[in-house]
């Protein structure tokens, strides 16, 4: 064998990024492979690779015994000491067997069983790549569709965009540009899989990070995010320093930073609201748009009662109740909305009045 089949692999190694040694483990399995299968020899070999002198050597190895029983794996003890008289009992010899047109047999056998570790080697070095980029945001480009997966091109690998994690109000088309969210990462037989989505929430959440340099230094946190992809969403936001206001943080200047993840979102409605561990107080920044009377807790069932302004209900409880519910999902709280008539109906509050309603609010947010 000579030595350019070395120099081969130790460019090939360089060109996919895989180290060489990997590489010579794969030829040396080949090798085995093709002498085990063209010449029916000796089961338990060894092939010894020099790459300084080019060559490849076949060892048949031998265990020294009393009673040859398999002459392909043992050897007699009068035969052992014939080569070494140092030789005792379960010592195991090698005896090389090399053929002499071995190189050019085994060259062609281990050629695919090469390219087959070459190609697990590069499909190793992708997944270590892309492993780490879960739950993280990337662009890619749209290769193609078919009837389950919008196909899009993230560099070195194409990932997957199921039905389920595309926005309802969206149309994809190839060679589109597009922000997409790595939901999962995974090593299959196959070759790495990648698992994207444009409804997860954590795609809202990962745009205001890159958007917000505040969010992205740690100044303002995002506590919760509730999102109806392609529709509405809400997101709660909170500063440890009394001075930041994280709501204006996010909106930005002339609303320029929330506009551009609306944009990219293609026109979703993005409501930002101020989180507190007073319930009280999330609960009622959830609901926004809407005016809040006052909110009753029940803390044992984490359940709320809200009551609104009759003029409000509407509002509050949203078109299909979708205000209502991505409230509930921003905070974690059941949220029962009422009107003012209703809850005096009911008896849960004692009196009714526009005046009072604007007084409550400004408790509810002091």
């Amino acid at each position: 064998m000579s030595s350019q089949l070395f120099e081969a692999i130790e460019h090939l190694g360089k060109e996919k990024g895989i180290e060489k040694e990997v590489l010579l483990e794969a030829l040396e399995a080949a090798l085995i492979s093709a002498y085990k299968k063209n010449f029916k020899s000796a089961t338990n070999v060894r092939v010894d690779l020099d790459e300084e002198s080019g060559t490849m050597r076949v060892f048949s190895r031998k265990t020294v015994v009393e009673i040859v029983e398999d002459s392909q794996q043992e050897l007699s003890m009068e035969e052992a000491k014939k080569i070494d008289p140092n030789y005792e009992l379960e010592d195991v010899i090698e005896v090389e067997v090399t053929p002499k047109d071995f190189g050019r047999i085994a060259a062609q056998a281990a050629k695919q069983v090469v390219t087959q570790r070459v190609r697990e080697a590069e499909r190793g070095v992708i997944f270590s790549e892309y492993a780490d980029r879960e739950e993280d945001v990337m662009t890619g480009i749209i290769q193609r569709k078919d009837s389950r997966f919008v196909y899009v091109n993230l560099g070195k690998i194409e990932a997957k965009l199921s039905e389920q994690e595309q926005m309802p109000s969206e149309q994809y088309n190839i060679h589109d540009r597009i922000k997409v969210y790595v939901t999962k990462v995974e090593n299959t037989s196959k070759g790495p899989q990648i698992y994207i989505s444009r409804s997860h929430p954590g795609l809202l959440k990962r745009l205001f990070e890159m958007e917000v340099p505040e969010i992205y230094e740690g100044i303002v946190e995002i506590k919760s995010v509730a999102r109806e992809a392609g529709d509405r969403s809400k997101i709660s936001v909170y500063a440890p320093d009394p001075e930041i206001d994280p709501v204006g943080s996010c909106v930005g200047q002339k609303g320029q930073r929330v506009q551009a993840i609306v944009n990219e979102l293609k026109g979703e409605k993005i409501d930002i609201v101020e989180w507190s561990e007073d319930p009280i107080v999330y609960v009622s920044n959830a609901l926004s748009p809407s005016k809040v009377v006052d909110v009753l807790v029940d803390e044992e069932e984490k359940a709320t009662t809200v009551i609104v302004p009759d003029y409000q209900l509407s509002l509050a409880i949203g078109k299909r109740g979708q205000n209502a519910r991505l409230a509930a999902k921003l905070t974690g709280w059941k949220i029962d909305i009422k009107s003012e008539s209703e809850a005096l109906e009911q008896g849960l509050i004692t009196v009714k009045t526009d005046d009072v309603s604007s007084d409550v609010e400004e408790d509810l947010f002091d």
